[in-house]
Order: structure tokens, then sequence, then C-alpha cells
């Protein structure tokens, strides 16, 4: 059949001038066909032949029934060339109903072939069925099929557009009805950044943000989980600088900002600006940004609300909890008495210490009527109030006159328990104050000076601290060293060193202390009683100790090269300990460096210990059960009780160096003794550090003592040091 018209498949044709699109996929074309010529000389006839960008892609079915079964699991056939009679005189008929009526197939262009003239009217057909040609074989020449087929594409594009449309208007209907019927301004932002993230195709998260007042200062309206409690504070407050730069950069440009990870729209109107931040997982379609744009306008109508404008008013300097005003009308207003001659006050900052646990514990409510109770107190306590306002959400601030303030009776008003419903809570505070006479020409420097004071009462474990101006250059100084140490650690300028630590009987090394090192430009070392604590307050810790953790892991397994049965200890703090599933973080570390636990040892203090003894127990068995063992780092130093000591977990007691250092000229070495013997007694081991001399040495040894480390026997050094130390190492029996 193919053979009698093999010269008209191939006639020559004039060249179609075709628009060139985005090249992509191919266009996907079945054809049905009982006859394998057809098939070859079809293929053949279209071969380099490309519309819109796009080469053509072939799919095969020879029956009526094998062109259903490719349709049903290639649904993105474009154009179907599908023969007449095949195994039947209607065969091909029956397919188009198939396609129409079952698979509800509406898109898929259809041109009819046949080599039998007459067979089925030509009008009765196109007329009956949704098909877009119907050709006799022999009027197909090469030309012909590819207008045919042209035509047939541009029909399923333009087909594959509309619906396309049609989605994408139920999308905004359905996203604009979302946005409906919302009475406040933090639901309604918590809906518009929903329904902008369906439109774009992803996940929620983002904010909404105005510009108000005379400053034009950027405002936090609302957005997803992770902003609600930004909800009414300055955009800079924010602890995430990419949504801070992107907003901003939208605002100062007064355009739409779009990048790879994220999109911030602008809205304008006469009465406010607003932008809309949202995180991106795909980048958007030119179809999806038009759809954007028919949203945002109905955003903006829903914005323009009096309502909701009014309330925004109220957002930008009212705390929507007790009512008082907020951090940035706070900051307005103590600004007006910079080098104010008719009064002497105090700016008071008021940190609820551990609100977070109340919250958690108890309840949002119960940690709501919290603040409300302390709001009333203040006001009751203190009716000479100049200015009281809820600056953050566990921290209230206030102006006093100084004439009259007695630090010992405010702190006792504080300290008075609260009746929060059925609850009778006993609240610790920590109180900053700072005088008027220091107080700067702008609100935020003079908050600033606040936060200098508070900080200081947090650190020195202090109810209440007074700023001085040395504070300030002390926390100057804490700062750079916190960024120089950030900076430091990203760049891997940070070593760790290693101690041996030895059997006591055989001075064989048994383990080292893995000892964290931070050189300076000088060529020192800062001291890590100095950084550690820095390290912890900045957050940076639990980084920096994992990556000891994998520094640890990495000598372990050059101490297994080396065939030497040696173990590390890695300190562990607080921090550290208070991430979720620290176990699992350790087992997986270990699972990575291939690291068998039994050689990987973590030393933790008293004071991460009896942070939160149940959490901390569940923890260590969890290390134990692993195979990991556990030191109690510096024991005897805290206040620990004694009783926890049989609960816990561990395999080793250290004793700190304060108990060993006058051992036994100034000190007999009783408490060192008495912790070797807790240790035989608890069947746990002892390990004694910072020994330096043989007169300590023979004592600690004689009390029983299990494991010693110190400088007598060998100082801290860098990994090459102490892999030369243990190769060349032989132990010397003391007598």
């Amino acid at each position: 059949m193919a053979s009698e018209q093999d010269d008209f498949l191939f006639l020559d044709h004039d060249d179609d001038t075709q628009e060139v699109e985005v090249s992509g996929a191919a266009w996907d074309i079945l054809v049905v066909d009982d006859d394998p010529e057809i098939h070859s000389v079809t293929t053949l006839a279209l071969s380099g032949v490309e519309f819109w960008g796009r080469t053509l892609r072939f799919h095969h079915a020879y029956s009526g029934k094998e062109a259903i079964e490719t349709l049903i699991h290639n649904p993105e056939i474009c154009v179907m060339l599908l023969d007449v009679v095949m195994e039947t005189d209607d065969a091909g008929l029956t397919v188009v109903k198939r396609v129409r009526d079952e698979l509800k197939n509406e898109n898929v262009r259809i041109i009819l072939r046949t080599g039998q003239p007459g067979h089925a009217p030509e009008e009765q057909v196109i007329r009956d069925y949704d098909i877009n040609d119907y050709k006799m074989k022999t009027e197909l020449t090469r030309s012909k099929l590819v207008t045919s087929m042209m035509t047939a594409v541009r029909s399923y594009r333009q087909i594959c557009e509309l619906e396309a449309q049609s989605l994408a208007l139920a999308s905004i209907l359905d996203a604009i009805k979302g946005i409906l019927g919302h009475n406040d301004i933090r639901t309604f932002s918590l809906a518009v950044v929903t329904q902008l993230a369906k439109i774009l195709g992803s996940e929620p998260y983002g904010i909404v943000s105005g510009q108000l007042g005379n400053d034009r200062r950027i405002v936090v309206l609302g957005g997803t989980t992770h902003f609600q409690e930004s909800f009414g504070q300055g955009l800079e407050q924010l602890d995430n600088g990419r949504v801070i730069m992107q907003v901003q950069n939208c605002f100062d440009s007064g355009e739409h900002q779009q990048t790879e990870h994220d999109i911030t729209v602008l809205l304008k109107g006469k009465n406010r600006s607003a932008a809309i931040y949202l995180e991106l997982d795909v980048q958007p379609t030119e179809s999806q940004l038009q759809s954007m744009e028919i949203f945002l306008a109905n955003v903006s109508i829903g914005l323009d609300n009096i309502k909701l404008f009014n309330e925004l008013r109220d957002v930008a300097y009212k705390d929507p909890l007790t009512k008082l005003p907020n951090r940035a009308c706070f900051t307005d207003k103590i600004a007006q008495y910079y080098k104010n001659q008719d009064s002497n006050l105090l700016l008071i900052l008021i940190d609820i210490a551990q609100f977070s646990d109340i919250n958690n514990g108890l309840g949002q409510e119960v940690g709501n009527q919290l603040l409300l109770a302390v709001m009333t107190r203040l006001e009751q306590e203190f009716p000479q109030v100049e200015l009281l306002a809820r600056i953050g959400a566990d921290v209230f601030a206030m102006l006093l006159p100084r004439l009259g303030f007695d630090e010992r009776m405010f702190v006792d008003s504080l300290l008075t328990p609260y009746q929060v419903n059925e609850h009778v809570l006993s609240i610790h505070f920590r109180v900053g104050v700072c005088e008027q006479d220091d107080f700067a020409c702008n609100g935020l420097e003079t908050l600033k000076l606040a936060y200098i004071a508070l900080n200081q009462a947090k650190q020195g474990n202090q109810v209440l601290g007074w700023y001085t101006p040395d504070l300030e250059e002390k926390m100057a100084w804490k700062l750079g060293l916190i960024r120089q140490l950030r900076q430091d650690f990203e760049q891997r300028k940070l070593e760790v060193w290693y101690q041996p630590q030895l059997c006591f009987k055989t001075l064989e090394i048994t383990g080292c202390e893995a000892l964290l090192r931070w050189p300076s430009d000088n060529g020192r070392y800062i001291s890590p009683e100095i950084f550690v604590p820095l390290a912890e307050n900045a957050g940076l810790i639990v980084d920096i100790g994992q990556w000891v953790l994998e520094q640890a892991c990495e000598q372990q397994k050059k101490f297994e090269a080396m065939g030497k049965p040696i173990s590390i200890a890695v300190n562990v703090s607080v921090p550290q300990f208070k991430v979720p599933n620290y176990a699992q973080t350790i087992k997986e570390t270990l699972l990575e460096y291939n690291v068998e636990p039994r050689f990987i040892e973590l030393e933790v203090t008293e004071s991460v210990v009896m942070d939160e003894v149940g959490e901390v127990v569940e923890t260590l068995t969890e290390l134990q059960e692993l195979g990991v063992e556990v030191a109690i780092d510096d024991f005897g130093t805290g206040f620990s009780s004694l009783s926890y000591l049989q609960k816990l977990p561990f395999s080793r007691l250290k004793i700190d160096r304060a108990f060993i250092k006058d051992i036994p000229d100034n000190d007999s070495g009783a408490i060192a003794e008495l912790v070797i013997s807790l240790g035989r007694h608890l069947g746990r081991k002892t390990i004694a550090e910072g020994v330096e001399t043989q007169a300590q040495s023979n004592l600690l040894k004689k009390m029983g003592c299990d494991e010693v480390q110190g400088f007598m026997y060998a100082k801290p050094m860098p990994s090459n040091e102490l892999m030369a130390f243990v190769k060349s190492y032989k132990p010397k029996v003391e007598d």
C-alpha cells in the first residue's frame, strides 16, 4: 500500500516560514496504521521537521487497541495520524470515539488517513467527530503532510494555552476567595502569602510588610508561621538577612524583585506601600507571573480597606496584646528626652527570665496572661511612670523619675509571685538601667545602651545592672571578637590540639582529650576561657562543637591506621546538648567517618548534667546504648546533687585541676580522694587532669586514681606532633 504512495510523500514542497519559539521538548506524534511501511515513510517524510523550535518525536501503534494503550501511557501526545481501516472497516473512527468519550482527551489533534476512497464521507466524519483533517493517503505529498501536521500542532498548542489560562483563572478566583473575609491584618497577610505561593507553585514561606508613618518605617504586617512572632516589629528586627535585603530593595527601587531563590512584589496605593516576600521552590512561568499580577490587584483592594489600614496604623505603634506602645513607638518617644533639662529620668528594661519555658510548659495563653499581669504590676507599683511599653516578646521598657528610685524596692516589687489563672508563678527578672545623662540623640541608640546594661546583668548572673560608658567599650570589644571568631571559623583557622591520657598503672596511652585552639594574628592563642563563652552566647558553639567532633573522628582514624586503640574525648556544651536529637547527630557523624563508638568519649560538665536532668539522662542513655562513653568533666566544682550520679549513665569522673594544683604542699588532696572513692564505689573510672609534679602523681596513684592527664606526662599538641609522640612513645612504669 505504501509503495504506491512514495512518490506523493516525497514530492518537493515549498518551505514554510516558521515562527521560532524557545526550544524545548519535542512534539509527540502517534502514527496508527496496520501497514509497517506507512510508519517508515511517514517518519522519513517528517524527519528533520521543526515547529516553533521543537522537533517531532514519533510513537507507533499498529491497531486501534494499541493506539488507545499508547495514549493512556503517553498523555503528552499532541497529534495522531490515524488510519481509518485497520482490524475493522471503522477501527479508526472507533478510536476517535474512545479517545474523546472514554479517555476524555480533548487536546490531542487527529488527522484521519484512508487508502480506500469513499469509505467514510469526509463531511460526515468531520461533523460527527472532533478531528482536524481527513485525507486520502494518495493526497498526502510531503508538503501537504507537513502543512496538515503544522496546523494540527498549532491547534494543539492553542488548546493547551486556553486550558492553562482556564486553570490559571480558576486558580486566581480561588486565591481571591482565599483572601476575602479577613478582618485583621495578620490573617489577611497569611492568606495573601499562602495564595500567592499556590499561584507560583511554591511552598508558603514569606511575609507581608508595609511602609508606614512619616518616617516610612518598614513594619512586618504578617506572614507564614515562621514570621508570626515578628508581627508589628520593624523589618530590621527579622533574623533573616535575605528577607531584609530583598524587601528593602523592593521599596527603594519601587519595583518587583526576583532572584532564583525568592520574589518580592510591590503594592502601591494612595495611602500606603506594601511588599510581599515569598521564597521560591521553582522559577515561575510567564503565565504564572501574569496570574500573579491579577491577584495582586485584588490584594491592593483588600489593603485599601479603611478598617484594615486603621489597624495598620495601630500595628505600627501599638502592642496588640497589652495595647501599650511598642518598640517603634517607644524609640520615637525617648528620642525627645535627649539632653532634656526639665527632668531626670531612668530608662529601665525589664526582661522576664525563661519566659519561653513558661510558654512551652504551661501554654501560650498562660504566657499572655503573665505578660498582662506584669504590665498591671508595673502600672500599679509605679504610678509615676512617664512611659511604659512592651518592646519585645518578654521585655518591657519604662521611663521612671530618678528621684526616689530605690533599686532594692524596685526588684522586690517585681519578684512578688504572680497569680495567673490557677497558677501562682514565682518569676525571675533581669533588669538594665540607663540614666538620662547617658541618653543618645537617637532613640535606638539610647535603647541599645539600656540593652548593654541588661546583658551585663545576665552575664554577671545579677538581677539588675547599670549602664556605664566602659560597658559599651567592653560590648564593642566582645562583638568584634565574635565577628572575628565567626570569620576565622568559616575560614577554618581554628585548630584542634590533643592532650594524651595515660593509664596510671601501665602508663600506656589510652586516650586523648580534643582541645579547641584559636590562633590570633600575632602568633599567640586566644584563651578558650574568653572565646568559648562568647561562642555560646553568639550561637556558634553548636557548629564549632560539631566540627571538633568531626576532627576527632578523623584523628581516631589515624590511630586506627597505626593500630593504636586510643579513644578521643570531646567536650560538649549546654547548647549542644539542647539540640534536638543530639544523640542521633552523634550516631550519624560516627557512621559517616566509620568510627567505632567506643573510641569516642563525650565530656560533659556538671552544668550540662544539671541543666535539665530528665532530658540529659535520656540523651546520655541513648549515647550509652550507641556505645559512646561519657565522662563527667570538672567534677566537684558545681553544686550537683550526688543522688543524680546513680541515675546518670557515665563511665568516668574527671577530677578538676582545681583539686590537684596545690597537692601535696597546700592541699591534702581530701576532695580528690573523695571523688576517687566515689568513682570506685559507683563502679566508674576516675581520671585526674592538670597533673604537673611527681608528688601529685604519686599521691593520686596511691589514692587509686585510674588515669592521668597533665603536663608532667604530655602537653597538648597539634595532630602531627601527636602522631609523632604516639609513634615514639615508650611507657616507663614509675616506681
